[in-house]
């Protein structure tokens, strides 16, 4: 496995800037944000495909600091009920796919995306539960007449500009928010269709990662490093679902933290070494969305954490040994 991050985290600051700080703290590859909620700082797509001479630049800042890009990142709703939301995620999308094609990048990461309850709706709505009946016939309109048709045909634009893996993150809000829900648009669509596996999204919903890990097993093409601190009293009182700030982290069920300051060592090393045993062998690309800690000082402490416990070695041959 290697160690790497999602760069939209030093957005403020310029690619070359940011690439030499991500070297010198030993990461290897990168997963870079270019376009929808993660944006475009260091990467805009429509500049670099009109404009040879920056998208040679682009390249060669890989090769002076020493690493990989693993993947383009474009997070958004690209089945948003608004229409005019809708096409600029979608045309971001589409300008990423071209954009991974002209780079020979075979992997994007993004979100499934949520449809409103109707034709006419003006905002996306995330169904969490079966009744009344009204919200079943809101899943069967959302998956049967737009996630799916649409997914479909967005995946053979992508298969035919070279992208062999679409990697969802499982995100509550959208429609894809657990293993469950990846499998089934995967097992409609096709297995270009595979998971963003990012726990922290998962921890909060009361799955455990090791357990989701081996269900989607052959099915992982992408790991963010992110933790998450349930709050035992909040939610002891409240539950999970909680719609307060994320500013306001003292009253809320959970936050987002940098790795190791949700869960210890050990839990992470467990689900490291479940990677390694359902087939996984890429990157854990850090992302930084912890409200306590600034960008640096969050990425600096995942990069030690992840260090101690990360698996890169190949696979022995356990067969030589019996």
């Amino acid at each position: 496995m290697k160690l790497g991050v999602l760069t939209n985290l030093l957005g403020n600051e310029p690619a070359d800037k940011a690439f030499a700080y991500f070297a010198s703290l030993g990461i290897e590859e990168l997963e870079v944000g270019c376009g929808g909620y993660p944006g475009k700082d260091h990467c805009d797509p429509k500049v670099l495909l009109n404009d040879e001479k920056k998208l040679q630049e682009f390249k060669d800042l890989f090769a002076k600091h020493g690493v990989k890009l693993n993947c383009l990142s474009c997070h958004g709703n690209p089945v948003h009920p608004n229409k005019e939301i809708a096409r600029q995620f979608r045309e971001d999308w589409r300008d990423a796919v071209l954009l991974a094609e002209k780079l020979g990048i075979k992997k994007i990461v993004g979100f499934s995306g949520c449809p409103g309850d109707c034709d006419t709706a003006k905002y996306p709505n995330w169904v969490t539960c079966p009744w009344p009946n009204d919200f079943g016939e809101i899943l069967d309109y959302q998956w049967n007449k737009v996630l799916v048709p649409y997914w479909k045909e967005e995946t053979k634009f992508c298969a035919a500009h070279g992208i062999e893996k679409i990697a969802f993150e499982m995100h509550p809000g959208f429609c894809v928010y657990n293993p469950e829900t990846l499998l089934r648009l995967r097992a409609e669509v096709g297995d270009i269709i595979g998971a963003n596996f990012d726990p922290s999204h998962l921890i909060w919903q009361g799955i455990d990662p090791v357990a989701a890990i081996r269900k989607l097993a052959g099915a992982i093409y992408h790991v963010h490093a992110k933790d998450t601190k349930i709050d035992e009293i909040n939610t002891a009182a409240n539950g999970v679902l909680d719609t307060k700030s994320y500013a306001d982290e003292i009253h809320r069920s959970w936050i987002f933290r940098a790795v190791g300051y949700g869960h210890d060592s050990q839990y992470w090393r467990d689900m490291i070494s479940t990677l390694r045993l359902c087939g996984y062998d890429d990157i854990l690309s850090i992302e930084h969305e912890d409200s306590l800690m600034m960008p640096k000082e969050g990425l600096e402490k995942a990069v030690a954490f992840l260090k101690t416990s990360i698996i890169k070695a190949p696979s022995p041959n356990a067969l030589r040994w019996v």
